[in-house]
Protein backbone atom coordinates (compact mmCIF):
# COMPACT_ATOMS: atom_id res chain seq x y z
CA UNK A 1 0.00 0.00 0.00
CA UNK A 2 1.41 3.14 -0.75
CA UNK A 3 1.34 5.42 2.40
CA UNK A 4 2.87 8.36 0.66
CA UNK A 5 5.88 8.38 2.14
CA UNK A 6 8.88 9.84 0.04
CA UNK A 7 11.17 7.02 -0.85
CA UNK A 8 13.94 8.04 -2.92
CA UNK A 9 16.87 6.60 -4.92
CA UNK A 10 20.37 8.08 -3.62
CA UNK A 11 22.32 9.00 -6.66
CA UNK A 12 26.42 9.71 -5.15
CA UNK A 13 28.52 11.68 -7.82
CA UNK A 14 31.94 11.06 -7.27
CA UNK A 15 34.85 12.25 -9.05
CA UNK A 16 36.54 9.75 -11.79
CA UNK A 17 35.65 11.00 -14.89
CA UNK A 18 32.29 10.44 -16.45
CA UNK A 19 29.94 13.26 -15.49
CA UNK A 20 28.02 12.44 -17.91
CA UNK A 21 27.01 9.20 -16.88
CA UNK A 22 25.49 10.96 -13.85
CA UNK A 23 23.81 13.14 -15.65
CA UNK A 24 21.58 10.40 -18.16
CA UNK A 25 21.05 8.71 -14.89
CA UNK A 26 19.68 11.62 -12.96
CA UNK A 27 17.38 12.59 -15.88
CA UNK A 28 16.09 9.31 -16.60
CA UNK A 29 15.08 8.52 -12.43
CA UNK A 30 13.15 11.90 -12.68
CA UNK A 31 11.72 10.65 -15.92
CA UNK A 32 10.39 7.76 -14.70
CA UNK A 33 9.04 9.69 -11.82
CA UNK A 34 11.59 8.67 -9.19
CA UNK A 35 12.27 10.90 -6.02
CA UNK A 36 15.94 11.33 -5.34
CA UNK A 37 18.62 12.25 -2.90
CA UNK A 38 21.84 13.66 -4.23
CA UNK A 39 25.55 13.45 -2.84
CA UNK A 40 28.27 15.10 -5.15
CA UNK A 41 31.50 14.66 -3.65
CA UNK A 42 34.14 17.14 -3.39
CA UNK A 43 36.52 15.80 -6.09
CA UNK A 44 33.46 15.35 -8.52
CA UNK A 45 33.32 19.10 -8.56
CA UNK A 46 36.94 19.09 -9.98
CA UNK A 47 35.67 16.93 -12.68
CA UNK A 48 32.34 18.73 -13.38
CA UNK A 49 34.44 21.61 -14.00
CA UNK A 50 36.62 20.27 -15.86
CA UNK A 51 34.13 18.19 -18.17
CA UNK A 52 31.43 20.76 -18.30
CA UNK A 53 32.83 24.00 -17.02
CA UNK A 54 29.61 24.07 -14.13
CA UNK A 55 30.38 24.63 -10.57
CA UNK A 56 28.07 23.00 -8.33
CA UNK A 57 27.28 25.18 -5.21
CA UNK A 58 26.05 24.06 -2.12
CA UNK A 59 24.17 27.58 -1.86
CA UNK A 60 22.91 27.12 -5.45
CA UNK A 61 22.59 23.40 -6.20
CA UNK A 62 19.14 23.72 -7.66
CA UNK A 63 20.40 26.00 -10.55
CA UNK A 64 23.73 24.33 -10.87
CA UNK A 65 22.13 21.11 -11.44
CA UNK A 66 19.46 22.69 -14.06
CA UNK A 67 21.99 23.86 -15.67
CA UNK A 68 24.41 20.42 -15.34
CA UNK A 69 21.16 18.10 -16.48
CA UNK A 70 20.03 20.34 -19.46
CA UNK A 71 23.88 19.67 -21.20
CA UNK A 72 24.41 17.37 -23.46
CA UNK A 73 27.32 14.46 -23.50
CA UNK A 74 28.79 16.69 -25.93
CA UNK A 75 28.78 20.19 -24.26
CA UNK A 76 26.00 21.53 -26.26
CA UNK A 77 24.35 23.56 -23.32
CA UNK A 78 20.33 23.57 -23.31
CA UNK A 79 20.03 20.00 -25.34
CA UNK A 80 17.58 19.01 -22.33
CA UNK A 81 14.43 20.48 -20.99
CA UNK A 82 14.60 19.98 -17.20
CA UNK A 83 12.68 22.91 -16.24
CA UNK A 84 10.22 21.90 -13.43
CA UNK A 85 11.62 18.20 -13.33
CA UNK A 86 13.80 18.78 -10.66
CA UNK A 87 10.95 19.36 -7.63
CA UNK A 88 11.72 16.21 -5.89
CA UNK A 89 15.14 16.24 -5.74
CA UNK A 90 16.98 16.77 -2.60
CA UNK A 91 20.77 17.84 -1.81
CA UNK A 92 23.02 16.84 0.94
CA UNK A 93 26.33 18.07 1.06
CA UNK A 94 29.53 15.47 0.82
CA UNK A 95 30.62 16.50 4.25
CA UNK A 96 27.66 16.58 5.92
CA UNK A 97 27.82 13.28 8.11
CA UNK A 98 24.45 13.42 10.23
CA UNK A 99 22.14 13.99 6.95
CA UNK A 100 19.39 12.17 6.58
CA UNK A 101 20.83 9.07 4.50
CA UNK A 102 23.48 8.30 6.44
CA UNK A 103 20.78 6.32 9.11
CA UNK A 104 19.35 2.88 7.74
CA UNK A 105 16.23 3.87 9.44
CA UNK A 106 15.96 6.88 6.36
CA UNK A 107 13.59 5.55 4.17
CA UNK A 108 15.62 4.94 0.67
CA UNK A 109 15.53 2.53 -2.16
CA UNK A 110 18.99 2.24 -2.54
CA UNK A 111 21.66 4.10 -3.99
CA UNK A 112 23.45 4.55 -7.51
CA UNK A 113 27.27 5.69 -7.60
CA UNK A 114 28.17 6.91 -11.27
CA UNK A 115 30.65 7.46 -11.89
CA UNK A 116 32.71 5.27 -9.26
CA UNK A 117 35.98 6.54 -8.98
CA UNK A 118 38.91 3.55 -7.65
CA UNK A 119 38.53 5.63 -4.43
CA UNK A 120 35.37 5.69 -3.95
CA UNK A 121 35.54 1.60 -5.08
CA UNK A 122 37.70 1.51 -2.20
CA UNK A 123 35.99 3.35 0.58
CA UNK A 124 33.01 1.76 -0.14
CA UNK A 125 34.48 -2.19 -0.13
CA UNK A 126 36.63 -1.35 3.53
CA UNK A 127 33.90 0.42 5.11
CA UNK A 128 35.67 4.01 5.51
CA UNK A 129 33.18 6.27 5.40
CA UNK A 130 35.39 9.25 4.96
CA UNK A 131 32.51 11.29 3.37
CA UNK A 132 28.78 11.10 2.97
CA UNK A 133 28.76 9.33 -0.51
CA UNK A 134 30.82 6.63 1.29
CA UNK A 135 28.90 6.02 4.44
CA UNK A 136 25.25 6.13 2.76
CA UNK A 137 27.27 3.38 0.61
CA UNK A 138 27.91 1.30 3.32
CA UNK A 139 24.39 1.73 4.85
CA UNK A 140 22.71 0.98 1.50
CA UNK A 141 24.65 -2.60 2.03
CA UNK A 142 23.88 -3.17 5.67
CA UNK A 143 19.91 -2.12 4.94
CA UNK A 144 20.53 -4.77 2.05
CA UNK A 145 19.34 -2.46 -0.28
CA UNK A 146 20.16 -2.23 -4.24
CA UNK A 147 23.81 -0.92 -4.21
CA UNK A 148 25.14 0.00 -8.39
CA UNK A 149 28.13 1.08 -8.25
CA UNK A 150 29.72 2.09 -11.98
CA UNK A 151 33.04 1.78 -12.24
CA UNK A 152 34.79 4.29 -14.33
CA UNK A 153 38.67 3.64 -14.56
CA UNK A 154 41.11 2.00 -16.73
CA UNK A 155 43.05 -0.10 -16.54
CA UNK A 156 42.28 -1.60 -13.45
CA UNK A 157 45.11 -2.75 -10.83
CA UNK A 158 44.65 -6.16 -8.76
CA UNK A 159 43.87 -4.15 -5.69
CA UNK A 160 40.99 -2.68 -6.77
CA UNK A 161 39.70 -5.94 -8.82
CA UNK A 162 39.66 -7.48 -5.15
CA UNK A 163 37.85 -4.35 -4.16
CA UNK A 164 34.98 -4.96 -6.61
CA UNK A 165 34.92 -8.70 -5.71
CA UNK A 166 34.45 -7.72 -2.00
CA UNK A 167 31.87 -5.19 -3.17
CA UNK A 168 30.13 -7.85 -5.28
CA UNK A 169 30.54 -10.41 -2.27
CA UNK A 170 28.85 -7.83 -0.33
CA UNK A 171 25.54 -7.93 -2.74
CA UNK A 172 26.69 -4.47 -4.78
CA UNK A 173 26.05 -4.51 -8.64
CA UNK A 174 29.74 -3.49 -9.77
CA UNK A 175 28.89 -2.07 -12.89
CA UNK A 176 31.99 -0.65 -15.56
CA UNK A 177 30.92 2.18 -17.48
CA UNK A 178 31.49 0.39 -20.89
CA UNK A 179 29.37 1.46 -23.82
CA UNK A 180 27.81 -1.19 -26.18
CA UNK A 181 27.90 -0.66 -29.71
CA UNK A 182 24.60 -3.31 -30.69
CA UNK A 183 22.17 -0.48 -30.04
CA UNK A 184 22.99 1.03 -33.18
CA UNK A 185 24.83 4.49 -31.55
CA UNK A 186 24.96 7.22 -33.82
CA UNK A 187 26.15 10.57 -31.23
CA UNK A 188 28.36 10.10 -27.99
CA UNK A 189 25.00 10.82 -26.19
CA UNK A 190 24.12 7.37 -27.36
CA UNK A 191 26.83 5.76 -25.81
CA UNK A 192 25.80 7.74 -22.81
CA UNK A 193 23.04 6.87 -22.32
CA UNK A 194 23.34 3.43 -22.85
CA UNK A 195 25.79 2.95 -19.50
CA UNK A 196 22.66 4.97 -17.96
CA UNK A 197 20.17 2.50 -19.07
CA UNK A 198 22.14 -0.70 -17.54
CA UNK A 199 22.37 1.21 -14.38
CA UNK A 200 19.02 2.03 -14.02
CA UNK A 201 18.03 -1.64 -15.44
CA UNK A 202 20.46 -3.05 -12.20
CA UNK A 203 17.82 -0.71 -10.18
CA UNK A 204 15.14 -2.15 -11.81
CA UNK A 205 13.89 1.17 -12.94
CA UNK A 206 12.02 1.68 -16.38
CA UNK A 207 13.34 3.60 -19.35
CA UNK A 208 13.79 3.83 -22.75
CA UNK A 209 17.29 5.38 -22.73
CA UNK A 210 18.50 2.62 -25.43
CA UNK A 211 17.54 -0.25 -27.85
CA UNK A 212 17.45 -3.47 -26.11
CA UNK A 213 18.78 -6.75 -27.92
CA UNK A 214 15.95 -8.73 -29.53
CA UNK A 215 17.99 -11.36 -30.82
CA UNK A 216 18.17 -10.59 -34.80
CA UNK A 217 21.61 -9.69 -35.85
CA UNK A 218 21.61 -6.21 -37.98
CA UNK A 219 18.80 -4.30 -35.77
CA UNK A 220 21.73 -1.55 -34.97
CA UNK A 221 21.21 -0.59 -38.41
CA UNK A 222 17.90 -0.41 -38.53
CA UNK A 223 15.86 2.91 -38.29
CA UNK A 224 14.36 3.35 -34.32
Amino acid sequence: MDDGKRTPWVVGVSGASGTPYAAAVLRGLLAAGESVDLVVSRASRLTLIDETGISFRDAHWREDLGTWLARGADGKPDTFDVAGSLGDVRYWAAGDLAAGPSSGSYPAKGMLVVPASTAAVAGVALGLSKDLLQRVASVTLKERRPLVVAVRETPLNGQTLKHMVALDEAGAVVLPASPAFYAGATHIQDLVDFVAGRVLDAAGVPHRLYRRWEGELGGATRPV
